[in-house]
């Protein structure tokens, strides 16, 4: 159950475009919402021009809170939850993981990169490393080139969840389902199936065409049979996800290619207005890892996503009950 969500903003209207979604959120789950800033020391951001007056860091301070104050008026406005904010000095990334743990929030809501007058958050690699350590559900939005507007709301009505066949991305299903329900929001099911390749193809022009042949008939098959093995598993699973969600719409969808980012995002279409990925698996989407697939996913998107880290214990256990 959400019960509180973390906003993390850096004073540009960049990194307020993750609150709509978040305010959205946190309207339909009766969350609470945290919004922080983290200060970043003079000296340590002008270290070029050797800036250590004390006087200007005060000045920054009072213009952050300023803003903070602003911000939390305009979104308390459209929402009767409780609605914080802090104001907080350290290291980005780690304060943000500190936060989520003096808060006990249960999910982050971030603008995947900002800039402004107050715009060092560096969002966009701070946002790669918290996809990476952050023990909760993180929700990426991609800001836009417009002003944001506090009063739009906006809804999650499908989600598009890559699975790979093991239980490791099995786990995205929780969070996803856990906001699909608050927002009614229906499901699509993708599997990506890596293509199989023969690994050598004679040339003698006496064998060659009936070996080709039947090697490209043994492929077809072989392509048959994983897309009939995938397609399986999803509507196992598709039939798990209509039983815990009250009979929402669950579609499956099998797909056969070498590159499972590019698939993703090829089916990242209308109606669909969320991905939801998990950043550990293995099988058909065995690259599912970030710096590739998921890493594609999050830099070509322009939905929202919503990533999870597999929870090493259960990765580690599971690796080990595979190999005993």
């Amino acid at each position: 159950m959400i019960h509180s969500i973390l906003v993390p903003l850096d004073g540009s209207t960049f990194g307020e475009h993750a609150l709509p979604l978040a305010i959205s959120m946190a309207r339909r789950l009766n969350a609470s919402l945290n919004m922080i800033h983290v200060h970043s020391l003079l000296d340590a951001t002008y270290a070029e021009l050797q800036v250590f007056d004390n006087t200007l860091d005060q000045e920054l301070r009072n213009t952050e809170r300023e803003y903070l104050r602003a911000i939390q008026k305009k979104v308390q406005d459209q929402v009767s939850v409780p609605v914080t904010i802090r104001n907080i000095d350290g290291d980005v990334a780690t304060a943000i993981r500190e936060q989520v743990d003096s808060l006990r929030a249960s999910w982050v809501v971030m603008t995947t990169h900002g800039r402004g007058p107050m715009g060092r958050f560096w969002l966009g690699s701070v946002a790669d490393e918290l996809v990476r350590s952050l023990p909760i559900p993180l929700v990426l939005v991609h800001p836009l080139d417009e002003p944001t507007d506090l009063t739009k709301d906006v809804a999650i009505r499908h989600m598009l969840i890559p699975l790979d066949g093991a239980p490791l991305a099995e786990q995205i299903l929780e969070p996803a389902l856990t906001l699909g329900q608050a927002m009614k929001a229906d499901y699509t099911l993708l599997r990506v199936v890596t293509p199989v390749y023969p690994v050598t193809i004679p040339t003698e022009p006496a064998i060659f065409g009936s070996v080709a042949t039947d090697l490209m008939d043994r492929i077809e098959r072989m392509h048959a049979e994983l897309k009939r093995a995938a397609g399986a598993y999803l509507d196992k699973v598709g039939e798990n996800v209509r039983r815990r969600t009250e009979g929402a719409t669950v579609h499956t969808r099998v797909a056969v290619d070498e590159q499972p980012g590019v698939t993703i995002l090829d089916n990242a279409k209308p109606p669909i207005d969320m991905i939801a990925i998990e950043t550990h698996g293995r099988g058909g989407l065995s690259r599912l890892l970030i710096g590739s697939v998921a890493d594609k996913v999050i830099r070509g998107s322009k939905l929202p996503i919503l990533v999870h880290r597999s929870e090493e214990r259960r990765v580690g256990k599971e690796c080990r009950s595979r190999g005993s």
